[in-house]
């Protein structure tokens, strides 16, 4: 690097955002991710070894991928190279896999390739990497926001390690906005004056993402006016620079299925407050409330059934609701059917039973119906023996008579087993006195 070039990538550091000009160098200065990076951690004896082998860092926007992957080329002694998934192509990855095999033929040494957005990579692409990461001429480090068993192709998938990065806790944030405020390419020339709970207000509001945190403290920093020398840093300042409280939710991607799976499970373990949660968070970040209305009729019949039969009433009604008033008000009528769902009587025997039926119907297809339980409203019917010998219950005390239903060829099998919980108990007794005559 000459003196120009130098010149000019201070220049860049100097007006990058201030994320990117703090952002640690070296493992020490890392922080979260505590499930993966503590003390002697394997991934960070590889990383000190320089034994890294391939990656693929899953998870939400700033939780430290990339700031991870540039941990790891500092800290190695192979070449660096670095791809954007949504401006690179084949020609790019072609033209780092010869720089690699020049490196590797005159120097003696092997390529770290870093591919941000992985995800974005189509099958062609992804394809022109393999050979490479799987020689070992490349080291692959991938990031990805999207779930990579659905986004990644199986054969890469199996020449590398899935490392899932989290949203950080508020207390990381705030050693990383501590770290931001003294660093000498951060905020340090600066003369601030902001309090602990200010700095928890940030944490708070980023939502686990540090580098909408440690941006948004830059933008409350340069915004404000200098009063006798000093910036003081309030809450209400605090909050104007976070100009989009985004939730940080995909309608189409993990964040979405992932709230709607804790939504669901909320209310089948009888949980009103934490589905609540769930609840407000997709109304707040845009949920469609017709999904989460379905969702919930689905959740009456599997999970409720008829331990109370009133909770698919209940959830077409909030359906129906969500349909003629809309939003914002219709999230009353949701709140009421889910507080009415998540503390009702749980049953699913009605699911069972119609899940282990239809397996039994796949392996045994041809349905044997007896004779008389044909249908005989047509001429020539009875003279094929279609409805002969069908006792018609009515005709019989309480309504009621002992006969086979199922089906010739299938056995006397029981898929419905009420609970004796709410009102599925009257059903078990009626059953169990039926069955046992």
């Amino acid at each position: 690097m000459d003196l120009f070039e130098y010149d000019l990538e201070r220049k860049m550091k100097n007006s990058a955002p201030l994320a990117e000009r703090v952002r640690p160098e070296n493992i020490e200065d890392f922080y979260g991710q505590e499930h993966v990076i503590y003390p002697n951690s394997p991934l960070i004896r590889l990383i000190k070894t320089d034994r890294i082998g391939s990656l693929i860092l899953y998870g939400p926007p700033g939780t430290g991928k990339t700031t991870l992957a540039y941990v790891i080329s500092k800290s190695t002694n192979r070449v660096f190279e670095k791809l954007s998934a949504v401006t690179s192509g084949v020609k790019d990855i072609k033209e780092v896999v010869k720089n690699a095999e020049d490196n590797q033929n005159f120097f003696n040494k092997k390529t770290i390739l870093f591919v941000d957005e992985i995800h974005r990579f189509n099958k062609s692409q992804q394809d022109a990497l393999l050979p490479h990461v799987e020689s070992g001429l490349i080291t692959l480090i991938g990031a990805t926001t999207e779930n990579p068993f659905f986004e990644v192709n199986r054969a890469l998938l199996s020449r590398t390690k899935i490392v899932e990065l989290k949203h950080l806790s508020p207390g990381d944030i705030k050693k990383a906005l501590k770290r931001a405020l003294e660093h000498k390419d951060g905020l340090s020339m600066y003369n601030i004056e902001i309090g602990e709970e200010e700095l928890d207000f940030i944490a708070k509001l980023s939502n686990g993402d540090v580098r909408n945190a440690l941006n948004s403290l830059e933008v409350a920093v340069l915004s404000t006016e200098e009063v006798d020398g000093k910036i003081k840093i309030t809450k209400d300042i605090i909050k104007d620079s976070f100009f989009l409280n985004h939730l940080g939710y995909d309608r189409d991607g993990d964040i979405h299925y992932d709230t709607i799976s804790a939504f669901i499970k909320s209310m089948r373990g009888s949980n009103p407050d934490a589905a609540l949660i769930y609840l407000a968070k997709m109304l707040q970040s845009g949920e469609d409330p017709k999904f989460i209305a379905r969702r919930m009729i689905i959740f009456a019949s599997e999970d409720i059934g008829n331990a109370d039969p009133k909770a698919l009433t209940v959830a077409n009604d909030v359906f129906r609701a969500v349909e003629v008033i809309g939003l914002p008000e219709c999230k009353l009528n949701l709140s009421q059917g889910v507080t009415y769902l998540s503390t009702a009587p749980k049953s699913n025997s009605s699911y069972v039973a119609i899940m282990e039926a239809i397996e039994d119907v796949k392996q045994n297809p041809n349905l044997e119906i007896p004779g008389y339980l044909r249908d005989a409203h047509y001429s020539g019917a009875k003279d094929l023996g279609h409805g002969i010998g069908y006792k018609y219950p009515h005709d019989y005390k309480g309504g009621y008579v002992k006969q086979r239903y199922m089906p010739e060829n299938f056995e006397e099998k029981k898929y419905y087993n009420p609970k004796e919980i709410g009102y599925e108990k009257k059903i078990y007794e009626l059953l169990k006195s039926l069955r046992e005559e």
